[in-house]
């Protein structure tokens, strides 16, 4: 992408968020991640927004993505959240951490223990919603420009002692209107959340690394479910 293909898609996006409209797609589809992840720094900075928190892919054998989550969508649990904002009503399952001391841009790739040692872990909600109008059928890029469909994020309490857990068979359940929905053990996509959290730090090695507080939540245990009002 040129560079005013890429402040056209920005462009477009801002419009979406701001006037809550979805649209049907991108004036021209990212080639790379790097183009696709540098039209969500665009945007945030477009918009003004602070990023409180991160979404981490982290497939075997494939490159690393992350989807910015902005601060005034993270709505500590219990959440009220308008199905306006996010009107696709997609929710997740997920286990988060929280960084409990800043890890800054450097040239060397932080280790798993150095990443294990900065934060603490929390069960969280992904609200999923994106500003196309058919979100699961543009191409995957398209979705990652878009901070990959995320709406919102519902931290729950965060667990110091989570490096006691086997965290390949946390046990899971899902419960909409006190019904389950889900109920398993496992069902992380890797089996290894804190590799996702060791892989976004890493990622944001050459984008000024990641700041106390801020948190990255590391894939769905649920599957996405859409739900009603």
């Amino acid at each position: 992408m040129t560079e005013q293909e890429i402040a056209a898609a920005v462009a477009l996006l801002v419009q979406a968020r701001r006037s809550g409209k979805q649209i049907e797609a991108l004036p021209v589809v990212p080639s790379s991640v790097a183009e696709a992840h540098a039209i969500q720094d665009h945007l945030a900075a477009l918009l003004g927004e602070t990023v409180g928190a991160f979404k981490a892919n982290a497939p075997p054998g494939k490159e690393p993505t992350r989807g910015l989550i902005f601060a005034r969508m993270i709505r500590p649990s219990p959440a009220r959240i308008a199905s306006s904002e996010v009107p696709h009503l997609g929710v997740e399952g997920e286990v988060a951490f929280r960084f409990t001391r800043a890890l800054p841009a450097r040239d060397t790739p932080y280790t798993r223990g150095e990443v294990s040692g900065a934060v603490v872990a929390l069960p969280a909600v992904e609200v999923v919603s994106a500003r196309f109008r058919n979100a699961l059928t543009r191409p995957p890029l398209e979705q990652l420009a878009d901070c990959i469909a995320n709406g919102a994020l519902v931290p729950g309490t965060a667990m110091q002692d989570w490096p006691n857990l086997d965290m390949a068979r946390l046990r899971v359940s899902l419960l909409v209107n006190g019904k389950p929905v889900v109920e398993q053990q496992g069902g992380h996509p890797t089996g290894d959340p804190l590799g996702v959290a060791v892989a976004l730090v890493n990622m944001m090695r050459e984008a000024g690394g990641v700041r106390v507080g801020q948190m990255v939540t590391t894939g769905s245990w649920t599957g996405l479910r859409f739900l009603k009002s």
